[in-house]
């Protein structure tokens, strides 16, 4: 009777230890966190989703995020669309349309917008160029361009300051060098005479006398430079994963405007309890291996306007596909109301 007795005891002992194993192993799997990974550029417009990560917001709503760097935007539009990534932010090119077109992307809500009340992408001419008389941008036809790719968005902003400036975009020489780090190292060198980009880039090229600023394209065209775009499989099969990606990134979209957006009553920028903390996780991403001391300026300087909560100027966006529609380089039958969700975020136009 003894050993029945010891033999039923270490019976209901082996049971408990089996069912406290069972619940730790569920805690284990109710901690285990969604995987996602997100594409961008190394740029200050991409911070909203280094705010969003570093600040833990991704991991609150229950993702494991990695963010993988690219080197130009239409690759990032390749990750999203080929499934090597679930998000992604960066700028419009006609590359992204025609994949968008095709049913792999949805566009979900916005990246920078180029707003005349914030500095955006600078118009930028080589110091060789600027010495032989190019020092205004009604002086670019006969000289070369650099831009990423044909029909990526350097091609609609030259093409859009063109025509508002009063030239024939033709006049320009483009001049396609595949990434950002191509088009940079080719105007310092003076291989090509001009080029649009972001300021975090321009600014630090200028102040170090490597090139001159010879006007911004916020003064020709304030538009809806990128956007927040994940693949139409997660939307439609991963809908809850969306959402606490969205919810994330507007947080880090209110951080990034709380502490590197804020201005003064006359519009000045202006420093915010959070600047400094933002810097420092931005910094991470951007200009990472320069010391704090010189990144933190360019990032400051480098810090576009996003609209609030993340809305997408949708009406902007039709208006870009039929640009690049009109000059070929996206598909005709391509509808951006079949690519554009504005179920995750409301559209700040229609």
């Amino acid at each position: 009777m003894a050993g029945a007795a010891r033999l039923a005891r270490g019976s209901v002992v082996a049971l408990a230890m089996g069912a406290s194993a069972l619940v730790a192993f569920g805690a284990q799997a109710a901690q285990a966190n969604e995987k996602v990974e997100i594409a961008a550029l190394a740029f200050v417009s991409s911070a909203p989703l280094f705010i969003a990560k570093e600040k833990g917001y991704l991991a609150d709503e229950g993702l494991d995020a990695e963010i993988s760097i690219f080197q130009a935007a239409q690759p990032v539009a390749v990750a999203i669309a080929s499934g090597d990534a679930d998000f992604g932010v960066t700028a419009f090119t006609g590359g992204f349309f025609n994949l968008a077109a095709k049913g792999a992307l949805k566009v979900i809500g916005a990246q920078l917008h180029e707003d005349p009340g914030y500095d955006g992408s600078a118009i930028l001419a080589s110091n060789a160029a600027f010495d032989a008389g190019l020092t205004s941008v009604d002086k670019l036809p006969g000289h070369s361009f650099a831009l990423s790719q044909v029909g990526s968005s350097f091609h609609y902003m030259i093409g859009n300051v063109a025509e508002k400036a009063g030239f024939d975009p033709e006049s320009v020489s483009l001049k396609p060098l595949q990434s950002v780090p191509n088009m940079i190292g080719a105007l310092k060198s003076g291989q090509v005479d001009s080029m649009i980009i972001v300021p975090h880039i321009a600014k630090p090229l200028a102040n170090a006398g490597a090139a001159h600023i010879i006007g911004w394209v916020k003064d020709y065209v304030p538009y809806q430079v990128g956007g927040l775009f994940t693949s139409t499989e997660n939307v439609e099969e991963n809908r809850e994963m969306v959402e606490k990606f969205v919810r994330a990134y507007q947080k880090g979209v209110a951080d990034y405007r709380a502490a590197l957006l804020a201005t003064d009553a006359d519009g000045k920028l202006v420093e915010s309890d959070t600047t400094q903390e933002i810097l420092e996780i931005v910094h991470k991403y951007v200009y990472a291996n320069d010391p704090a001391d010189k990144a933190y300026p360019k990032i400051r300087d480098g810090a576009m306007f996003i609209t609030e909560e993340a809305k997408l100027d949708v009406a902007d966006v039709k208006a870009q596909v039929k640009w690049y529609q009109d000059r070929g380089f996206v598909s005709a039958d391509a509808d951006p109301a079949k690519f554009i969700d504005t179920s995750f975020i409301p559209a700040l136009t229609e």
